[in-house]
């Protein structure tokens, strides 16, 4: 049995020898993902996909409940279409894939294969938009976009990856901006209290917003290297967008006015997100709402007479509750704690012959082992505490690791000591404004910004770079 925990163990890469290696074994070895014969691109597998869906069904159910209708748009966008909105083709262009082809035919235009649908979406409001009436429009769609990445890695960083994207549009500025910072607030809350982990709100600088925005607002998580992690973003269009496709409508007092408009979207990068935040060495550890299975059943001495019959009565009662599933296999009961521990199921149940002729089992807590002794009469009270209680463990780990590594600072020379003295994490210190400052920054300490957080303290008057008066506190990171 050691030796089955041992080789279990041995096939990941310590994060401290090299947390790149580790995260790529956690993916592998925990079965969330296989290679592709599509270089860039990754097959999701059962697993991994199973947690796409929890996070997909939670997070549009909470769409809905605020009025969001979900859509589907094609996958190709006309070289034109693209080309509309100028600053919007500039940014995306150097990872757009094109179809030149239809068969053996060559295109009269080119496609697009979609990186955003921001034009698909415009194109379509201009047809569907006439009065004040028809507004707003809250559309959703679940899909997969292609960008052609240089450097890739499962779940951060692939060629084609899924996510949603969300599109609004409204009657007034007002309004818009309303809907891009709720949106924000609901990925918010969504990651720290579903994903349990903690995350930085912020707006971006100018110089990192969305091409086509007129303001981006980002969450910003810390990974356990002390890397930052963008796990999320909502924008605020105006009425640029509406311009260059004319989507306009008859206000009150019949006279035509441009929409407002918005774009916000996480991605299966939230899922590199949770490895990154909550593994360990041992593997996977998974958030409870988002495991796909947050009880696993192991049976001790399963030889033995009624050991089978009880775990297979337990499975019963708690899948009414959990999504809850047991090993009934020959393999020993150490290679099965080892294999349930890099697969991040949140609690281990452990019933045997013992346990069952004193009416109990055994509880094991995947984010820090403790075991739990639990009477068989009060079994499904007791599991649900523990989930709540791994996933508020999970979130004050990692919330301790961003307090720990959150650095705030009055000069370069102070960024710098941290960096080198604690390794990487956010840095907090004063900004000027200007995109040169923020630009050196990065060139003399390797860190760029992150996020200007919604709460603002005034660290010193001046700017970390150049002296003159601050106008902003900047969360900065080297990032993911």
């Amino acid at each position: 049995m050691a030796d089955n925990n041992k080789k279990m163990v041995d096939a990941i890469t310590s994060m401290e020898e090299d947390f790149a290696k580790w995260y790529t074994d956690v993916v592998i070895k925990a079965d969330l993902v296989d290679y592709s014969g599509v270089k860039g691109c990754m097959v999701i597998k059962p697993y991994g996909y199973a947690i796409w869906e929890l996070i997909q069904k939670q997070l549009d159910e909470r769409f809905k409940e605020l009025g969001h209708e979900n859509v589907y748009m094609p996958m190709f966008i006309p070289e034109s279409l693209l080309q509309k909105e100028k600053d919007h083709v500039e940014g995306f262009a150097p990872e757009v894939a094109w179809v030149t082809h239809g068969g053996s035919e060559p295109l009269q235009e080119r496609l697009c294969v979609r990186p955003t649908s921001e034009t698909l979406f415009c194109e379509h409001y201009a047809n569907a938009v006439h009065s004040w009436r028809d507004l707003p429009k809250l559309y959703n769609q679940w899909c997969s976009v292609v960008r052609w990445e240089k450097t890739t890695r499962p779940f951060l960083r692939t060629r084609e990856f899924l996510w949603q994207e969300g599109h609004t549009i409204h009657e007034t500025a007002e309004e818009a901006v309303k809907e891009t910072e709720q949106m924000l607030e609901v990925y918010a809350d969504f990651c720290e209290n579903v994903l349990n982990m903690p995350v930085v709100k912020g707006r971006k600088t100018e110089s990192d917003k969305f091409a086509g925005a007129e303001a981006t607002y980002a969450i910003e998580a810390l990974m356990h290297d002390g890397k930052a992690l963008q796990a999320g973003t909502s924008h605020y269009f105006g009425d640029g967008f509406a311009r260059a496709f004319g989507i306009q409508f008859a206000d009150r007092e019949n006279k035509l006015q441009y929409v407002h408009q918005t774009s916000w979207g996480v991605t299966t990068r939230l899922i590199g997100a949770i490895i990154m935040s909550h593994g360990d060495n041992n593997g996977l550890v998974l958030p409870p709402k988002v495991a796909p299975t947050q009880v696993v059943v192991i049976p001790i001495a399963m030889h033995k007479p009624g050991v089978r019959e009880k775990a297979e009565e337990l499975v019963s009662r708690l899948k009414k509750c959990f999504r809850v599933k047991a090993d009934y296999s020959d393999n020993s009961p150490g290679w099965k704690f080892s294999e349930y521990e890099m697969k991040g199921v949140p609690l281990r149940l452990e019933i045997g012959p013992k346990d069952i002729e004193n009416n109990q089992c055994v509880l094991v807590r995947r984010d820090n082992r403790e075991k739990t002794f639990v009477s068989l009469d009060d079994l499904e009270n007791e599991v649900a505490r523990l989930l709540d209680a791994v996933g508020q463990g999970l979130y004050d780990k990692a919330k301790a690791n961003m307090e720990n590594r959150t650095y705030r600072c009055t000069s370069i020379d102070e960024i710098k000591e941290n960096l080198s003295a604690h390794g990487d994490g956010f840095v907090e210190a004063m900004w000027c404004g200007e995109e040169a400052c923020e630009d050196k920054v990065k060139e003399l300490t390797g860190v760029g910004s992150r996020c200007i957080p919604f709460a603002q303290e005034q660290l010193s008057d001046v700017c970390v770079c150049c002296g003159k008066p601050a106008k902003h506190m900047v969360m900065w990171g080297v990032a993911y």
